[in-house]
């Protein structure tokens, strides 16, 4: 009998953990202290990495922060700004020599590229970098835009009105 005793309690605790597990998953977090009162947001990243791994993470994550914006019925219009060493991971072209050792980044760079076109996000590359990188621009994806420079581009977003958001 204490066999079968233990072995209910067993299936209990089983069931009490994957229903506690069942309900932390559809748990939704939102942003609503945050967004209250906002039907619309303009934000401006500006993204300068020394890594391909930190440039496919973050790349995603902006991607998923419009999606994060949209899910709440907030309005995005975002732009990115790609400074420093972080024009070096934009094209597998451009640097052959990288690709090799970070395929799976570079892959998921390009796809996080292609998913914020299609949402209309703007992403401009610093003239400045690319040259000082080494990075042939003609290399780079046809979704980006290359600026002359990615400080006045900053500067120039700022003051129409879009929101600095920092990555480093």
């Amino acid at each position: 009998m204490s066999y079968l005793y233990k072995a209910a309690q067993s299936l209990m605790l089983l069931f009490t953990f994957l229903f506690a597990v069942s309900l932390s998953a559809e748990q939704k977090y939102d942003d609503s202290v945050a967004l209250n009162g906002i039907s619309e947001t303009k934000a401006v990243f500006l993204i300068d990495f020394q890594t391909a791994q930190k440039t496919a993470f973050y790349m995603d994550l902006i991607v998923g922060t419009y999606d994060g914006l949209k899910r709440q019925n907030v309005e995005p219009e975002m732009v990115v700004v790609v400074i420093g060493p972080t024009v070096k991971f934009l094209s597998k072209t451009a640097n052959p020599e990288l690709t090799f050792d970070y395929e799976k980044e570079f892959d998921s760079i390009q796809k996080s590229i292609k998913e914020l076109h299609k949402r209309g996000v703007r992403i401009e590359v610093c003239a400045i970098a690319t040259d000082v990188f080494k990075v042939d621009n003609s290399t780079l994806p046809k979704e980006l835009s290359v600026v002359a420079d990615g400080f006045i581009s900053l500067i120039g977003w700022q003051t129409q009105g879009y929101k600095l958001v920092p990555v480093f």
